[in-house]
């Protein structure tokens, strides 16, 4: 049989898009998930972002609309605004070869807008589930007739609490349904709901973990809270992107990132849920560009975010978990080329890492120690790297050990190991513990000379 789309059963008029978009030779998950799609089959596909999934649901989808009846018989939920709109513009440039009308439905636009264009004839909606609800509530949407659903980014619409609002959705559409689940990763809370709410579903793995290792070098930088600024504009200027992503953990520390980069000159902007959608759309558009070349975000953006020539990166601040470390750096390594995926890690972030490494599968290339704690098999790095110029040709400590010094013993000539050391020593603990019998010493004195 041929490796093409027309093989899997898609008509010629949509082939001849794809080739013009570059889609000649089907993806795995494409491979696997059209044909059973096209035989009315519910499908949960565990797939990673950057796979091929979209054209493997929306290509089915086209297949079976009825353009001749104007209501609404396929939806797409997608977790954010990005992927939603995302997902849109790819469905766009297809659904002309069906004539199929399309509705991108997520906050921050028009509802009015949105009401307008849900009178008229729309057969494929593509939204976010606040906004859908929005219109179930306005009466504006009426999904009795769907009879196709899909819900992508499933895992990651349960982190961010939208698996209540799912299920109300859910049960607004035909029992008769079609549902389709595409996710990076299939926790039980979302097996649950396959089991409630999806017909005898065949369930497609194509392994994450393979495009993650091969594609993408993946390495940890030791740091500590106070330096890890300092560190991640030297690995800027050491590494010289030209696409790079950093993910951040809060919108205010995004925020506060993107100035200090843009103050040491680097060409940066910012992406997080305080922003408008017009300002959100405007900057992806400069990064997509390369208008911009380095992307400040939160998790927002590690969703669905398919920007052609991201090179690097980095986690600014550790992922919470195993699915979100592998969706960000799922954002470089695409289409076959090399990435570099840089996360950078504080003392407190060793247990986190441990899980992190234990999930991939993997130890991450690792440049530093942090104070002793095995969190990988870290590269033992040479006394001139680390600057401690006296202990060349000594053996170097196991892992695990910490550094003991002796007495009168000055372990560190160099001037900046020993400024790091003092620093370290002498902390804000230590402080305390030398204060307080001086004080102790004072108050006794104070009442030996009242007596």
């Amino acid at each position: 049989m041929e490796n093409n789309f027309l093989s899997l059963g898609v008509r010629k008029e949509l082939t001849a898009i794809l080739h013009e978009l570059g889609a000649k030779v089907p993806t795995p998950v494409q491979m696997q998930a059209i044909p059973l799609l096209l035989a009315g089959q519910d499908v949960i596909a565990q797939a990673q972002t950057g796979t091929g999934k979209t054209f493997a649901f929306l290509l089915p989808i086209l297949e079976k609309i009825d353009v001749k009846n104007p209501h609404v018989q396929a939806l797409i939920i997608t977790p954010t605004r990005e992927l939603a709109l995302q997902i849109t513009n790819e469905l766009n440039r297809l659904a002309v070869a069906v004539r199929a009308n399309t509705l991108a439905a997520y906050g921050g636009q028009d509802v009015d807008r949105q009401i307008k264009k849900l009178k008229g004839s729309i057969h494929i909606v593509v939204g976010t589930p606040g906004r859908i609800l929005d219109h179930i509530g306005r009466k504006t949407i009426k999904l009795g007739e769907v009879k196709m659903l899909v819900l992508d980014e499933a895992d990651q619409m349960l982190h961010m609490g939208f698996l209540p609002d799912v299920e109300r959705i859910i049960k607004q559409t035909s029992p008769k349904r079609q549902t389709m689940l595409f996710s990076a990763t299939i926790p039980k809370s979302i097996r649950g709901l396959s089991r409630q709410y999806m017909n005898n579903p065949t369930d497609i793995r194509i392994e994450s973990k393979r495009v993650t290792l091969n594609e993408i070098r993946q390495i940890v930088v030791a740091t500590t809270d106070r330096t890890k600024q300092a560190t991640l504009l030297s690995l800027l200027e050491e590494h010289r992107p030209y696409l790079a992503l950093i993910f951040c953990r809060t919108k205010r520390r995004t925020a506060a990132l993107n100035k200090a980069l843009q103050e040491h000159g680097h060409i940066s902007d910012e992406l997080h849920g305080d922003l408008s959608q017009a300002k959100r759309e405007q900057v992806m558009k400069r990064f997509r560009d390369a208008k911009i070349h380095i992307l400040v975000a939160t998790d927002v953006a590690a969703r669905g975010l398919d920007v052609e020539g991201i090179t690097h990166v980095f986690n600014y601040d550790i992922p919470q978990d195993v699915e979100s470390y592998i969706h960000r750096i799922g954002r470089t390594g695409r289409a076959g080329e090399k990435g570099l995926a840089i996360t950078l890690a504080t003392q407190g972030d060793s247990r986190q890492l441990h899980v992190i490494e234990k999930g991939i599968g993997m130890s991450l290339e690792a440049k530093g120690v942090l104070a002793g704690v095995k969190y990988a098999r870290p590269k033992i790095e040479s006394p001139q790297e680390r600057g401690h110029k006296d202990f060349k040709g000594k053996a170097p400590k196991a892992e695990g050990q910490k550094h003991q010094r002796k007495p009168g013993a000055n372990t560190s000539k160099g001037t900046k190991p020993a400024t790091k050391e003092r620093t370290t020593r002498f902390s804000k603990q230590d402080k305390k513990s030398n204060y307080k019998p001086k004080r102790k010493e004072q108050g006794k004195g104070a009442r030996n000379k009242r007596r």
